[in-house]
């Protein structure tokens, strides 16, 4: 099944790409806002594709020979939080639009062989690059309260206490190195009807592991505190989320923006998909679309 970006028309309007316009996609992902933002801005613009997966990248580069060829586009492997850094090289200038999709494709969670699904028997390592600290390593340092603290924060998980004992008991007889010895400490744990079904019981688990190993709210945070050294004046950003943690830091970083002056909101309110979207793609069911102008 081809990738379907989600909210593709919101994100374009609210985004609002001109010819000639120098716009970044923040997390490239399979390049579904790339490609149409390469429309919008025309041969006279440009666009900036950012991913932490070397992965992506490299799909991305095969894919888009010919804007690459042409100068339209260029590629960046790294973490979007960096754009305010120097991360960008200063021959670029600041842009007209930044567009973050803060979901996880499925390319990512099954290919990628890094351990983000529990679905595959992978080394649990859950980072993008081997320079971080893989979360096999990260277990046999976190105490039990400090997992358990993981687990409730990060994913609402309510089971959190139960899981966290399991993980600390199975961490102690012997090291948990694999997706499947979590998946395993988690299963054991929960009752037969977890969430009636609904989801894989490692779901929960999964996401909060993967979002503290990678600091994903931490580099969210960043950005948008750096929006103003990253986006010219009058210059957007709009950001997709899919969990409340992360909508609640994107209202709260535009309120603060808005308050000192330095940005109005487009949104007053999250945009969410419409019906048609969400039957024809269940992944943007919980999606939520918010935007700013830099002034």
């Amino acid at each position: 099944m081809s990738h379907i970006p989600v909210l593709l028309k919101e994100v374009m309007n609210y985004l609002d790409p001109k010819p000639g316009d120098f716009i970044i996609d923040g997390t490239f992902g399979e390049g579904g806002y790339t490609s149409e933002i390469l429309k919008a801005v025309d041969s006279s613009g440009t666009v900036l594709a950012v991913d932490l997966s070397p992965v992506a990248i490299k799909n991305g580069k095969d894919k888009f020979k010919k804007d690459i060829e042409s100068g339209n586009l260029i590629f960046k492997q790294g973490n979007f939080s960096e754009l305010g850094d120097s991360f960008v090289s200063p021959l670029i200038e600041k842009a007209d639009g930044l567009v973050l999709d803060l979901g996880f494709s499925s390319s990512e969670i099954e290919d990628y062989g890094r351990g983000f699904s529990f679905m595959r028997d992978e080394p649990l390592l859950m980072t993008y690059e081997d320079s971080k600290e893989p979360l096999r390593d990260a277990l046999r340092r976190l105490k039990k309260d400090e997992i358990e603290k993981i687990l409730r924060d990060y994913s609402g998980e309510r089971f959190a206490r139960k899981i966290a004992e399991s993980i600390w008991e199975t961490q102690r007889k012997k090291p948990i190195e694999t997706t499947f010895e979590l998946v395993d400490a988690v299963k054991k744990t929960l009752p037969k009807n977890y969430e009636m079904g609904r989801i894989h019981p490692a779901t929960r688990t999964f996401l909060a592991f993967r979002i503290f190993i990678n600091d994903e709210l931490g580099a969210l945070e960043k950005i948008l505190r750096d929006s103003e050294h990253i986006l010219k004046h009058g210059g957007r950003i709009v950001v997709v989320s899919f969990q409340s943690l992360e909508d609640k830091i994107v209202k709260n970083e535009f309120k603060n923006i808005e308050k000192t002056g330095k940005g109005k909101i487009l949104t007053k309110k999250p945009i969410p998909p419409d019906r048609k979207e969400i039957l024809e793609n269940r992944r943007s069911r919980s999606a939520k679309l918010r935007a700013l102008e830099v002034l």
